[in-house]
């Protein structure tokens, strides 16, 4: 069974950045999140952190389609 939320840490790991990259999406509400708990543990619910991956490639075939010199060289 696939868990709905994620920790941090998760989703540090899933995108290959760091943690203070990561609390910055959060803080930034880029990233939806909640804090649960009375030590006010952050979690990020896996349907949002999904949207954030499609909003991401969304903006990057934007950017790309806008300026054509930053298509990847091969």
């Amino acid at each position: 069974m696939e868990r709905r939320f994620l920790t941090l840490t998760d989703v540090s790991e899933i995108l290959n950045v760091t943690m203070a990259q990561t609390k910055a999406l959060v803080r930034s509400g880029d990233l939806p999140a909640i804090k649960i708990g009375g030590r006010g543990a952050w979690r990020v619910e896996q349907s949002e952190l999904e949207a954030y991956i499609q909003r991401m490639y969304e903006q990057t075939r934007e950017f790309i389609s806008r300026d054509e010199d930053s298509r990847p060289h091969t």
